[in-house]
């Protein structure tokens, strides 16, 4: 379907009037073309509204409290040659908006503009709207890490129509998740939904730092948790970043397309990465925030890891994986 039918089929759809306006203006043809305010019931009010605010019903101005009806057909002429007059404008306007705004869009995306090669911008609303802006601006490639865990589902609703519509106009999207995502319904439900348009996920079971990349012309990356960042703009830091940052943990990640299985290398990943923290003596709470799970979950992985080595305590576990790993305790 054209984009012309298309725009016919939505008219089509839509009609000017509703069909209490309708009934509401037949009713005052029956009735020699007037009608009075106070004969309208409660539930004809807002149809008579529609009719006085579109012109087919007008204020008689000898008779207060009187309406009168106006001719369809000479009120379809002057509204349509007044509507293609200002649609005609709204069109002209959005072919000069690029152009009209071109100058200070570019003042907007200088790096000598913006405070140098890199900015720190403070606060989540900003940041995330300095994000969405640069999102927004016909981007082809998106790259992605995002530790943590799974993201509030709420938030996940409110960017899934603003993902689709980039996927499908044809940008490459990639995005890194912890695998503690894949327990999650609503992630799994938005990895499900965006991975049959195309983009691509994957999870990795070790820790990493938020980063995004816009075009390979704008890096985003945490100066102090999620309170401040810093947005880059030096292409040879931005290559940098893609490549052995994003590009070197993507190799290492498992695809994931939203699938409620999880496979076993991913809780073998898991359980190695917990084996090589707890060796390093890091605290429980540190090794959860860090993989995107909770406490309970990290212990429910430590005791099962205690029944398979056949061990009591967490001294003894780490002297087994110590020992199977080639070093003593």
């Amino acid at each position: 379907m054209s984009d012309r039918e298309q725009l016919v089929h939505n008219h089509s759809r839509s009609p000017i009037l509703s069909s209490d306006a309708r009934a509401l203006y037949l009713k005052a043809l029956n009735e020699d073309g007037r009608l009075s305010r106070s004969s309208c019931t409660p539930h004809e009010a807002a149809a008579l509204d529609e009719l006085m605010e579109l012109g087919l019903l007008i204020s008689d101005s000898d008779e207060p409290g009187s309406l009168f009806a106006a001719d369809p057909a000479k009120l379809a002429a002057s509204l349509s040659s007044t509507w293609q007059r200002q649609a005609l404008d709204l069109l002209a306007r959005a072919v000069a908006i690029p152009g009209d705004l071109g100058e200070l869009a570019e003042a907007f995306h200088n790096p000598d503009q913006s405070g140098g090669p890199i900015e720190y911008v403070q606060g989540r609303a900003l940041i995330n709207q300095r994000v969405q802006q640069a999102m927004a601006s016909g981007m082809t490639e998106g790259l992605a890490m995002q530790p943590g865990g799974p993201r509030p589902s709420e938030l996940l609703t409110s960017f899934i129509q603003r993902d689709l519509d980039i996927i499908r106009h044809g940008a490459s999207m990639r995005t890194i998740y912890n695998a503690s995502t894949r327990h999650h319904q609503p992630t799994r439900d938005y990895v499900s939904t965006l991975a049959k348009e195309g983009w691509q996920f994957r999870t990795l079971d070790e820790p990493y730092t938020r980063l995004l990349i816009v075009d390979r012309r704008l890096a985003v990356i945490p100066v102090v948790g999620d309170h401040v960042a810093a947005f880059v703009h030096d292409s040879a830091v931005i290559n940098y970043l893609a490549e052995e940052v994003f590009e070197r943990n993507w190799s290492r990640a498992l695809d994931f397309d939203g699938d409620r299985t999880i496979p076993q290398q991913v809780v073998s990943q898991l359980r190695h990465t917990i084996i090589d923290l707890l060796l390093a003596g890091t605290n429980h709470r540190v090794i959860a925030r860090r993989l995107g799970i909770s406490e309970r979950t990290l212990a429910r992985h430590i005791a099962e890891m205690r029944e398979e080595h056949n061990v009591d305590s967490l001294f003894q576990l780490g002297y087994v994986l110590g020992q199977s790993s080639g070093t003593t305790a």
